[in-house]
Parts: C-alpha cells; structure tokens; sequence
C-alpha cells in the first residue's frame, strides 16, 4: 500500500521540501480528497478543483502567513484549508460546529481575511499593502480573484487606486470563464479574447519576416517601428489593458502546470509595483460530472461519486423551483415581464425562463448596484422587472434601493431568494438583515410567503401594487402542499387567520408552521393562541392586529431575521403609538450575534426558533409575567 503525501502536509512549510513530481502527486490525493468529503456533506466542488495546483504552487512559493494571502469570494479555498493545518478538520467542513467552507479570521492565521461575497479582495489587499508600506515592513500581498468577480464595479474602483498608487502587490487572476453561472458582458468576452492567444505577438513576428525580405528597406522600417511598438501593442495585445491601468500583466498561465506556476510567482515576487498574472484554470478539474456541468458542481449537495448524482432523493420543489415557474406563467401571460439576476441564474430558480424568454432575461454579471438601477430604467419605460438576489448579496445594493428605487416610488419587484437562516454556509451567507434594511425605505412593501403556493400568489399579486415590493422567501424545500393554478390576489397589507385563540402568536413567513405547531403545545398547557400569518411586514395589517391588543393579552411575534428592528420591532411601534401600553408583548427572532456553520434547523434549534424553542420562550415569557405579578402583590 503506497504512502499518502497528504498525510504528512501539516503546514506550508512540507510543501517546500517536495520535489514537482511529488506536487503533482499531492495535488491528485488533495484533489480526491476534497471530492470524497463534498459527497458527503455537499460544498463548493466545481470550483475547489480548479484551484489545487494554484494553491500549492501559492504556498510553495510565499510564506504565509508572513505573506498575506486573500482569496476573493471565498468559495475556492478548500485546498488552502487542507494544507494550512486543518487536514484533520476538513471532513467536519461546513457541519454544525465544523470548519466554515469560507476564509475565516478565527479558525486560523493563514485565513487573514473573511470572506464570501465577490469583488472584496483587491481594496482589502491594497490596504495591507498600503499599511505594510507606512510600516516599513517587508511581505507580500497576493489577491487571488475569479474573473467573475471582476464583473463587480468595487474590484474596478480598487483598481483604479492599485494602479494608481503602484504598491507592491500581486494580483492572481483565475480565469474559468465562471462565478456561479457562465460570466456574462464585455468584460468576460475581453478576457476570453485575451486567453485566446498573444496576438500582438503574433503580428509583429509575421511582419517582421515580411520586412526583412526586403532589406534595404526593411531593417530601416523595423529600427523606426520599434518607436511606434506600444501603439502597436495597445492594437493587437489586449493584455496593455491591464498595463494603461498601471499595472504589470503576466499570461495567461496555464493554472494546472505547477512548475509554470511557481516560476510566474518567483518572477512576480521581484516586481517592485502590482502586477497581475492571468492564470486559466478549469473548472471541476479532475472530476468529469464537475467538468461536464460546472453550474451545478459549483455548490452541490451530497451526491454518489460515480454517477455525480444527489443522494437526496426527496422530490418536494423548492422555493427556488416554484419562483422559477410562476415566473414562467407570469412571462406566457404578461409581454412587459422581465427578469433580472446578479450571476445567480441557476440558483434563483431562473434558468428555465432565460431559456423561454432570452429576450426577456438579463444576468448582469456579479453587480447587484447595476442590477436595481439598470432595472429602474426599464420600470420607467413601462416595463416590470422581476429581480432576484439572494438577501444577503441585495445588502450590497441599498444606497440604490434608496436613492433610485424608494425614493421616486418605481414598481419594482425584488424577489429575495435565501431569505432567513441558511444551512451551511455560514455568517457571510445568511439572509437575517433584509427586514432590517429594508423596513425603513420609504414606499416600499414587503411579503413573505408561509409556503410555496402562497409565493405564487404574492409574486402574481405584488405585480399589481403599483410601489417597490420585495418578497422573501427562505433557501429550502417547500412543504409539499397543492399549488393553484388560478392567481390569486392577496390584498394588499391583509394578514390571514390561521386560529382564532385569546392571545396572538403573529408570525411572518417560514415561521408559521412552527407557530401552529407551537399553538398546539400550549393549547395542552391551557394557553389558547390565535395564529396569524402576517403576509406582511410592511405594511402591517394593523386592524386585525389591533383586535387581540387588549390589556392583559399576550401578543408573540415570529421572524426568521435579526429581531431588532425587524418585523417584531415593526409590531412594536404600533402597539406603542396606539398606547396599547398593557399588551404583554415579546418579539421571538434572532439575536444580534454570528451564528456557527451548521443546517438551517441545527441553527433554529439553538436559537429557539424552532417548534420546541418557540414554546419554551413562551412559557419562561408567562413565567417571568407571573413571577412579577407576585412580586408586586
């Protein structure tokens, strides 16, 4: 039985010793490696495979973590982890209370910067090298970004001031012509021309065989052209793209080739200023149902190796899948529907509509500012945009949620995909700000569905409001319940009664189901709860929540999202402006903190929010009630 090489990688420092042929070798074993531990807990394997050799020539090559290595979205830094110390800690990756599937500054000194949303890498990286500068300290700061997250305008405004200020810094651009979905717009063409071969080079070599066929004029002509060679270059080699900015270009480099690879970084590393190396790496390198479909591969459940197939036979649609299709019917029924996405074809449902009406679909590429505003110039022309963003990602539009959407009162509709707690993907990932940012916009309303067929009917009604709407729905399956095929339109800031009782559980979205179960468990206690599926969070339906406010009566909210100012903040401010001050009232949500990796009822459960949870902060609420009463006697 022949010895694993990975077995004796503990740190950076092993990698220095080892020949390239044992390289080469440490990259297949790595490679299985990472493929046998995502098949089990699912992950990010598309792009973790096209990063092994990158990585190993990387920490071949610098001294991390004297040298600061920042990785750009986060999502390919499996091998990084692997070869960093936490070997042994990988097959926990992405489990409830296991290593994060992201850079993370508290698992180790070599994750310096977190991340897990794209474009951040280059400005962050600029300040380290700005600081080591003013220091006077001497290591090296290397970036390593996908050409998808060049498509974000903040990675263009950081290199802009790169080129600006020429400090010395690396920049590793890994090109697999992909994000998430295929890269989208000119940027992604320009670097696919780029790949496609040196054609500067090309035509000054053929021109100058021509000339020196005629050699009375032709070594005269070559010595004067060598004065006009960069006009040239700027014609024929697109790579002085890089070079106008101020930075020093290098490639492309084959990003499998571990000997290029290090002699490309050793040259970088004497470069005295920024300086770009253009590597091309495949994405699902190594693993044929990851090559064949990237998409995918790129974040996938647990899935049987020799097929590429999921374990997870369950065939409930998700909330994705039923978004997907009733923008499918929408689109069949009204011609001014349009859809928008930020790289997220796939993942929001929307792949399906982009290949019925590719007239009618834009995927603008990672850049979620562009994405409102491109489509509040459709709205304005009488179209009806449909954008869908993953919560997290739309936090980072809210200047143009405000600026350009809220404040000229434009009809957009924003559907929010990933809404609420997320299994697996940590802190940067999770949807539990949206109530919170969004709230406090003014004209703007939002929904959220109790389940799947209800989010059929929100999407159809929301197209009639006339005002901003957004509509949060989480990252899960659904129940399993009958979807209608009639619309039906929900009226506006109308929430539903689910069970009449004497105090009120008023729950909001995914939570409920929990708060009927809940309702359950205390009717068996004595304590009769009405349920009330809001629907709304803005705008609240005041009148029926008025109804149980009556002294004495218990009124429970339920959110899946930051408790302080969300929708239990939201409850509150009426209650208070109406001085329905003897409400006994209490918002049950997340608490202000970062929560561990881990599956979304994992999550739940430790915060209380599920089932079991909920009932228990309301009994400790009552008791806490009585214990006050008695105290006051």
């Amino acid at each position: 039985m022949s010895v694993k090489l990975l077995d004796s990688i503990e740190s950076p420092l092993d990698l220095k010793s080892l020949k390239l042929s044992e390289l080469n070798q440490l990259a297949q074993e790595i490679r299985s490696y990472i493929i046998n531990i995502v098949s089990e807990n699912g992950g990010h394997l598309a792009p973790n495979l096209g990063t092994v050799e990158l990585t190993l020539a990387l920490h071949r090559v610098f001294n991390a973590p004297q040298d600061k290595i920042i990785w750009d979205v986060g999502h390919q830094c499996y091998t990084h982890k692997i070869v960093t110390g936490r070997k042994n800690l990988f097959p926990k990756i992405r489990k409830y209370r296991g290593i994060s599937g992201y850079p993370s500054r508290e698992e180790s000194e070599y994750d310096v910067y977190n991340t897990g949303h794209a474009s951040t890498a280059l400005s962050a990286a600029l300040g380290m090298a700005v600081a080591r500068d003013k220091k006077g300290q001497d290591f090296h700061v290397i970036a390593v970004v996908g050409d998808g997250s060049l498509t974000g305008g903040v990675a263009w405004e950081a290199l802009n001031q790169i080129g600006h200020l020429r400090e010395r810094l690396i920049i590793i651009l890994n090109y697999n012509e992909m994000s998430i979905s295929p890269n989208v717009g000119a940027l992604s063409k320009y670097l696919s021309y780029l790949v496609s071969g040196q054609h500067y080079l090309r035509v000054k070599d053929t021109v100058k065989t021509i000339l020196k066929s005629f050699p009375k004029v032709g070594w005269p002509v070559i010595k004067i052209a060598r004065a006009v060679e960069e006009a040239v270059k700027k014609v024929f080699f697109p790579g002085l793209f890089f070079t106008e900015l101020g930075i020093r270009y290098i490639g492309p480099v084959q990003g499998h080739n571990i000997s290029s690879l290090i002699e490309v970084f050793e040259e970088a590393k004497k470069i005295d200023g920024p300086v770009l190396i253009h590597c091309i790496t495949k994405k699902g390198k190594g693993y044929a149902p990851a090559e064949n479909n990237p998409e995918h591969f790129h974040g996938t459940s647990p899935f049987h190796i020799g097929t590429g197939k999921a374990k997870n036979n369950d065939n409930t649609v998700s909330y994705s899948t039923v978004f997907g299709q009733t923008m499918v019917r929408l689109a069949e029924e009204n011609p001014k529907l349009i859809a928008i996405t930020a790289a997220m074809k796939e993942g929001t449902g929307l792949a399906d509509f982009s290949r019925r009406f590719p007239e009618r679909f834009f995927d603008v590429g990672i850049a979620e500012q562009h994405a409102v505003n491109f489509a509040t110039g459709l709205a304005l022309e009488g179209f009806q945009p449909v954008v869908a963003i993953y919560s997290t990602f739309l936090q980072r539009a809210y200047d143009q949620l405000y600026h350009d959407v809220c404040l000229m009162d434009i009809p957009l509709l924003f559907a929010l995909d990933r809404a609420g707690i997320v299994s697996d993907d940590g802190p940067t990932h999770q949807g539990i700000n949206d109530l919170i940012y969004l709230r406090h916009l003014p004209q703007i309303i939002i929904l959220a569905p109790k389940d799947e067929n209800e989010l059929q009917h929100m999407l159809y009604s929301a197209l009639f409001y006339g005002h901003p709407t957004a509509i949060r729905f989480p990252k899960s399956k659904g129940y399993g319940v009958k979807l209608d095929e009639a619309w039906q339109k929900i009226p506006l800031g109308k929430g539903e009664v689910l069970r009449e009782g004497n105090h009120l559980l008023f729950a909001l979205g995914n939570m409920v189901r929990p708060a009927l179960q809940a309702a359950d468990q205390l009717a068996q206690r004595g304590f009769e709860f009405a349920v009330v599926n809001a629907r709304f969070a803005k705008p609240i339906d005041e009148e029926l929540l008025l109804k149980y406010a009556l002294p004495g009566r218990m009124i429970i909210t339920l959110e899946e999202g930051v408790v302080t100012g969300g929708f239990g903040s939201a409850v509150r401010e009426v209650l208070d402006r109406e001085k329905r001050f003897e409400v006994l009232f209490k918002a049950i949500g997340i608490p202000l903190n970062v929560y561990p990796v881990g599956k979304a009822q994992e999550i739940k459960a430790l915060l209380g929010l599920d089932e079991e949870g909920i009932c228990r902060q309301i009994i400790n609420f009552i008791e806490e009630i009585d214990s006050g009463e008695r105290k006051s006697r």
